[in-house]
Parts: structure tokens; sequence; C-alpha cells
């Protein structure tokens, strides 16, 4: 017996030095292959440790994320802004205790004024349903205030889409295509659809990337599809076309976007059949006599004396040219692949272009004729609060949506390799995301975003979200103070637009 084990040590003993001899081997020589390259200054001045660098930045987001970031510090969204949507998301009580953990000091904190009297339970309005398009040929009569914004299939893994899909049409909301056309996906769970004709008309183009009226027709036959969005800039990238890396361009993704499989889809960076506000309502007006369906505009806003030249064109040619909707999109980033400068810095953020939107089409007299879809970085009741007491009708999120199917903001999106199946067409990572699971959370996050909205509400004294204004909202300034969104942005005078276009 002593013997064997005897030879069992020994033999671990020569593995052991086996494995060290080769540890050595493969260290001397990744020091001679550090010592002589010349493309990392690092690697060559520190062999072999210099390695280590790229391995910690590489990991750093990840410890940052689980181990050092408070619960309020983390960008592009904090700890406690995506852990409100997963509890949102799965049906558990949101209730906190012992006080808040956010700091209400900094300035452009809102701060919503709350009422001596709220609203009683027994005295609570349902959300009131909004027409969009009235005088089209079939208006949409729209039940949910909250909805799924612009994610192209193909941006989206088909499992994402097919939960979105069965989720909206549990919560009674919209789903936005986003620019990368209608896939099956879209259509499966029977929910309310949103097309969205990018720069590329993906979808609905001829070879030469101009829109075809056949298959914008062929869309619009689905009785699914309650409206059009003709997207000019989105918040992730204004100036610049979608971007789409060949490796998620599948076979599927070519047949839904009617572009060659394996290769890099780059949209244009405008539609090239728009270059005024008379083009945009010319083709505004062309894809509605074509659908027959309530159509309008995307865009983030930056330069803004094209909004008033809009309107004033849209009184010369009659109220009933203008768009039915503006979808407005923050500066701030997005869902998007995109070059960090437009991400950062090109486009301005919702707080201020929103308030400016409302109140130049209320100048015009166009507010109840334009509804205002408020898009970008609105995740929480909060959020969506805000935007209702600072003009629009409605709100869609994208990255809202994506936290509900399980997104860990691993900011992967771009790569084909997001951990949770979302972002990507890697069958390995796909198998991660459930349809029959996720599509129960997307339904439980948006009607308990929408009932927290309530809530705030009914604090604030009003019946029901949509009669929020800017009275019931004060926004912190840099003294500390708080000032109302109504003296911020006080309502212009309605002027004669007929005198102001002459």
């Amino acid at each position: 017996m002593a013997d064997g084990i005897l030879n069992i040590l020994s033999t671990l003993t020569y593995i052991f030095i086996f494995t060290l001899g080769l540890g050595l081997a493969g260290v001397i020589i990744l020091f001679f292959v550090d010592i002589t390259q010349k493309q990392d200054a690092v690697r060559r001045n520190y062999p072999v440790i210099g390695r280590f660098r790229h391995l910690f930045s590489s990991l750093g987001e990840f410890f940052r994320q689980y181990f050092f970031a408070m619960d309020r510090e983390e960008m592009p969204f904090n700890r406690a802004e995506r852990e409100w949507v997963l509890r949102a998301a799965k049906g558990k009580g949101n209730t906190i205790a012992f006080g808040s953990t956010k700091n209400l000091d900094p300035a452009g904190t809102p701060i919503f004024v709350n009422c001596p009297f709220p609203t009683l339970e027994r005295d609570a309005a349902e959300t009131a349903t909004c027409v969009i398009g009235p005088n089209c040929e079939k208006p949409y009569e729209a039940h949910s205030l909250f909805n799924v914004s612009a994610m192209s299939f193909g941006a989206l893994s088909v499992p994402a889409v097919r939960a979105l899909s069965h989720g909206a049409k549990t919560a009674g909301c919209w789903m936005n295509t986003g620019e990368g056309g209608l896939s099956p996906y879209h259509l499966e769970g029977g929910c309310d659809i949103v097309f969205q004709i990018g720069t590329a008309k993906y979808g609905v183009r001829n070879e030469d990337g101009s829109l075809n009226d056949d298959k914008l027709k062929e869309i619009a036959d689905h009785e699914q599809v309650r409206m059009f969005e003709i997207k000019l800039s989105q918040g992730a990238k204004p100036g610049k076309g979608g971007i789409l890396p060949g490796e998620k361009v599948t076979d599927t993704i070519s047949k839904v976007r009617g572009i060659p499989a394996g290769q890099a889809s780059i949209s244009p960076n405008r539609h090239p059949e728009i270059n005024s506000v008379e083009d945009m309502l010319d083709f505004i007006n062309h894809v509605r006599n074509v659908t027959g369906k309530p159509t309008g505009i995307k865009a983030v806003v930056g330069a803004y004396g094209w909004l008033e030249q809009l309107c004033q064109e849209i009184h010369r040619r009659g109220i009933e040219s203008a768009p039915d909707f503006f979808t407005l999109d923050g500066g701030d980033g997005g869902t998007g692949a995109a070059p960090m400068p437009l991400m950062d810095n090109v486009g301005l953020q919702l707080d201020e272009s929103l308030p400016m939107l409302s109140d130049i089409f209320h100048k015009y007299g166009l507010r109840q004729r334009i509804r205002i879809i408020a898009a970008g970085k609105r995740v929480t009741p909060i959020d969506v609060a805000w935007a209702l007491c600072a003009g629009a009708d409605f709100v869609n999120s994208a990255r809202g949506f994506m936290f509900s199917l399980g997104c860990i903001q691993a900011m992967k999106c771009n790569k084909n390799t997001c951990p949770t199946g979302i972002t990507t067409h890697d069958p390995r990572l796909q198998r991660g995301l459930d349809p029959s699971d996720k599509k129960v959370k997307v339904a439980n996050y948006c009607k308990n975003l929408v009932h927290e909205v309530e809530v705030i509400a009914h604090s604030c004294g009003v019946d029901e979200p949509r009669q929020l204004g800017r009275k019931h909202v004060r926004i912190v300034q840099a003294d500390g103070k708080s000032v109302p969104l109504d003296e911020l942005y006080p309502r212009p005078e309605a002027i004669d637009p007929v005198s102001s276009s002459t």
C-alpha cells in the first residue's frame, strides 16, 4: 500500500514539474514575443506583465457594475433604475423603505407637486384613449400611453422580437418595428405595429433604395400595422444612418430588409427625397395616401428654425397636410450602434427639446393636430410622468423594454456577443432568452409602469396621467431651489399663422 501511495505522489510530482516547465516555457515565449513586437508600447516595455492591462481594462466594466459603483452612480442607467424595471417586470412589489437614496439636489431634478387633496381611487379615471390621424382613412385609437420604441429586427434577435410582440399584445401597447422592416416575428403576437420607414427604406425599397409603393401597400394591408413613421434621425446618431454589421445580416434578415446577406448594412444619413420641409410634407402625404393610415415623423431636434417653417407650410397647404404625429428622440444616445461623438454631443436632450417642440406647435395652433411621442431614456414612472407634464401625448421606450427582457447593460449591443441573447444572432447566446417567459415580463413592465404614472397623477390631484401639466412639476435649479416647469417654459401666445408666413 505504501508503495502505491509513493507511486501516486511520484506521478503527481512529475505532472507538477512538467506543468511548471510548460508554464515557464510559455512565459519565456510570451516574453520574447512582447519585447520584440512594436504595436503595443506597454507590452514592449513590460513584457508579459503588460498583458494584464488589457485584461483588467476589459473586466473593469464588470467590476464597476457589480462591486464598486453605488446604486445611483452608473451610466447610462444606474442600478436603482435597472432594479426598478426588473421588479416591475417580475410583478414584484416596488416599495422601498427608510427613505430615498436618490440625491434630489442636482440641477434638473424633477419634483412633482403633490396636492393636499389627492384623487381618490373611486374618482380615478382610466387613462384616456388618444386618436392619432383623425382625418385618415383608418385613424388609430391608441390605448396605451407607454409603448415599445423603435428597435430593428437585425439589431434585435428573433427571440427578443417574439417576446416583445407577445408582451405588447398582452399589455395593449404598440410596438415600433425600427427601420429594419416587418418580420413574421413582429406579427406573431398580434400586437399593434408602427412601421418605421428608415432612410434605406428597408422592407419597402426598390433595388436602388427608393420607395416601392407596391411593397408599402402590402405592409399597410396588415391590419396590425396601425401607423407609419418616417425616420429623419435618431438619438444614437443624429445625422447618420443605421449601422448593422455584416455578421448580423443573416438570410432571414436579408429577406426582410431586401439587402444582400452577410454584408454590412449602412443606411444613408437622410432620405434623398427629402431636402426641405416642403419635400417632407410631400413625402408624408404620399405615404399616407398610399396606406390610408396615420403617418408621422421621428427626429432629434438640434436646429429648430425648420420647425417654425414646417408649421407655416402646413397652414399654407391646409392643416390636413400636417404629420399625424411627431416622435421626438433625445440626443443623449440610444440602443443603436453609433460613433461616440454623435452619441455624446449631438442633438438636444428631451429636457430642453420636448417643451420647445410642444410650444412651437401650440404657438401655431397645431398642438392637438400633431400628437407628440417622446422617446429617449424614458424607463421609469418619473421619466414618463415628466414627459407628459412637458407636453407629450405618448412615451416610447427601447432600453426599458430591453431591461424587461433581461438586459444587464453589458454594452455589447453592437458586437453580436450580447450575453443575454437580446442583440445577438449567435444561436448559443439566443438560447438563453425564452420568449414564453420574457413576454410576461414585458407586459408586466408596461402595465406596472403605467400604474405608477397613474399613482403620480393622482398624488398631483388629477384623474388620469394625460391631465398632468407643467404646473404639476418643479425643476431644481443650480442654487438648490426648485422652479415650476410652467415658469421655466411658459406657453407662448398663439399667433396668426397666415400673417406670420407672409
